[in-house]
């Protein structure tokens, strides 16, 4: 069975048994409808499509010489709260925001953005994310008891695309610098011990450094930079690592019933980000090569060649609570079940401990009184 195009060039897709939209089933190869239950395959999924998963050339990119096929029109609009590029799909024209739950509204305009040549699918559903995000906050000290439960009980969690620059090079890097090796020598020096003088001879480390030159080279495949920014950096380190060999070519079946953010990380921010990613691994490829127990590098020229890139999407469910007059936000890695929220503190949980710590710091201050006056002898 073929899966209907979408209606009016939109991520649309009606059950062909009743008409009401399909939604793509995580972890699976389908879209299923929530109402009647039909469920009809991807093609690309199972073989029968001929997307093929492509890099992109940078210097195209950069240059904005990318053929039309390559790019789209995209109603967006910014949230006014944490800045994430919401797309709005069909005649929707309002929503709120899946990662801080601030409503907003799409004005007239559109954007002209990359597309996307790849996806990595949703693997967990909502159910399988809030049991993982349930634990998260079970294991977390000191969080207020209450919000585990108010968690999976809580509001429907959102799932939506996050948007990834990946890159890749080939790099030859000529550099110079200095390799230090270790020696020892023996000093003698004079000390008191107990009122008297004593002579003791001992071991005295030293760097012998000499220079050096040389060149190294890597390749790098897939360098991932996340291209919004909606979500703290310490969220996005948390949500790794991201399987990407899981990556399929996009098909927009795959967003069926999620949603999708617009990247605000234009491609050449993103170009400069992975490169300094590439520098920081080559300095360690460098480092390597001199060798010895020390190393200074005075110079280093990388050069990178066949420059590629892509737009990804990557899987996250979101949730954003207000429990007891606070609001909490939550990320939780679709492929892997990592969760990264907000950290929530029980100013009770801490009081009580703070007070049991400083009876137990009394009481064996106590104790020891009783001890030194012989109380207890």
């Amino acid at each position: 069975m073929t899966t209907p195009a979408p209606v009016s060039g939109e991520h649309h897709y009606p059950c062909q048994s009743c008409g009401a939209d399909l939604r793509f089933a995580p972890g699976q190869t389908r879209l299923v409808c929530d109402y009647c239950g039909h469920v009809q395959d991807i093609p690309q999924a199972t073989g029968q499509g001929t997307a093929v998963l492509t890099e992109l050339a940078l210097a195209d990119g950069l240059a904005a010489r990318l053929p039309a096929s390559e790019t789209e029109e995209q109603r967006t609009t910014s949230c006014p709260n944490c800045g994430a590029s919401i797309e709005f799909q069909g005649e929707t024209h309002a929503t709120d925001c899946p990662y801080c739950a601030t409503p907003v509204v799409t004005d007239t305009g559109t954007r002209r953005l990359i597309k996307p040549q790849g996806v990595v699918p949703f693997a967990l559903t909502e159910e399988a994310a809030r049991k993982a995000l349930s634990r998260w906050l079970k294991g977390l000290w000191f969080a207020p008891s209450g919000l585990s439960d108010y968690a999976r009980k809580g509001r429907r969690m959102r799932g939506i695309y996050a948007p990834f620059w990946t890159f890749d090079a080939d790099t030859r890097t000529d550099y110079a610098g200095q390799r230090g090796d270790y020696y020892y020598e023996t000093r003698t020096r004079t000390v008191r011990v107990d009122g008297r003088s004593e002579t003791r001879r001992e071991q005295v480390r030293k760097i012998r450094w000499r220079s050096v030159s040389g060149r190294v080279a890597r390749a790098f495949d897939d360098v991932l930079v996340y291209a919004a920014r909606s979500l703290p950096p310490e969220y996005v380190a948390a949500l790794r690592p991201w399987d990407l060999s899981d990556l399929k070519p996009y098909r927009p079946d795959y967003l069926a019933g999620f949603e999708a953010e617009g990247y605000t990380v234009e491609l050449l921010e993103g170009h400069h980000l992975a490169r300094a990613e590439m520098v920081h691994v080559i300095q360690s490829d460098v480092r390597r090569d001199i060798g010895g127990d020390e190393q200074r590098i005075s110079q280093m020229e990388p050069q990178f060649t066949d420059e590629t890139f892509k737009h990804v999407l990557l899987p996250i469910w979101t949730a954003a609570y207000k429990y007891r007059g606070r609001s909490y936000r939550f990320v939780v890695n679709a492929q892997t079940g990592q969760v990264r929220g907000d950290r929530p503190w029980s100013a009770i949980k801490i009081a009580l401990a703070v007070a049991l710590g400083l009876m137990v710091a009394g009481g064996s201050a106590y104790l020891k009184y009783l001890y030194d006056t012989g109380a207890l002898n």
